[in-house]
């Protein structure tokens, strides 16, 4: 009989112990959920706002825009740091996506006074996000091409993005981006890269504005950074990389006017590579 006793006392416990097991599972799926649709509703509230011109909207076929910054991991809570914001066409996604709970650093290039491609573009991005309330939380810091800088507070940030740009940067001018951004971002923080994307087997003078997949992650890990994957959510196998004016043959650039037109149209924008890097 008391073995009977302890037998269903012991079943009783076992049960138990499984109901609340799962039910913790359950509770844990539903937080999960609960958080990624979150992170999805932000992303898609900023995609789909009307601070976004037609045109920017237009080009999110080619961009992927929700689906490259999940696969980088975002989330609204994060403090985000875009190198060289350019003409503000992630700005306009990532600023009113971390608004609310995040900090969006765009670590442009600064206003010296000149007249110059680079002083043109600071000016340009700044008047950009004065124009709406929704860039109100925007911090601008400086960017140097070549050169050391802080384009955040170091080990604040949790994830670095730059999108296009590597090409303009040169070897030089990348490995020490990399290594900017592996000061900024916390341990565990991530660098996330969209860049033209070389062809194996194809000379870079052949294809302007392209760079090789295998160097820029070979540069990343001499930074300090660990391979964390490749997507091809961004890429275009109809893009051969060899045009007559390199890369910006291609739209949104057409550098040919309306020469070929159709046939660059035809093809897109170009093949990119999507690559995510962890910082140990």
């Amino acid at each position: 009989m008391t073995h009977l006793k302890s037998f269903k006392s012991l079943l009783c416990s076992t049960v138990i112990t499984a109901t609340l097991g799962l039910s913790a599972l359950a509770s844990s799926n539903l937080y999960a959920h609960a958080n990624h649709d979150h992170n999805s509703s932000a992303l898609e509230q900023a995609v789909s706002g009307e601070h976004r011109s037609a045109e920017n909207k237009a080009r999110d076929e080619y961009r992927h825009p929700v689906e490259t910054l999940k696969f980088f991991g975002f989330t609204p809570e994060m403090t985000v740091v875009e190198l060289t914001p350019g003409g503000g066409w992630y700005t306009e996604i990532l600023a009113p996506a971390l608004k609310e709970s995040g900090k969006y650093y765009g670590a442009h290039y600064p206003d010296t006074g000149e007249d110059n491609y680079y002083s043109k573009s600071r000016k340009a991005l700044e008047k950009k996000i004065a124009s709406n309330d929704i860039y109100s939380e925007v911090v601008l810091t400086d960017f140097v091409p070549r050169k050391a800088s802080e384009i955040a507070p170091e080990g604040t940030a949790d994830l670095v993005l730059t999108f296009r740009n590597l090409h303009n940067w040169k070897a030089e001018g990348v490995e020490q981006v990399f290594k900017d951004a592996y000061k900024a971002l916390k341990s565990g923080g991530v660098l996330g890269v969209v860049e033209h994307r070389l062809p194996a087997g194809v000379a870079p003078e052949k294809a302007a504005g392209y760079v090789s997949e295998a160097t820029t992650i070979k540069q990343a890990k001499a930074a300090g950074f660990r391979f964390a994957g490749a997507s091809e959510i961004n890429a275009n196998p109809k893009d051969m990389a060899q045009h007559p004016k390199g890369v910006w043959t291609l739209p949104p650039s057409l550098r040919l006017g309306e020469t070929d037109k159709e046939k660059y149209l035809a093809i897109g924008e170009s093949d990119r590579m999507t690559l995510k890097f962890v910082k140990p």
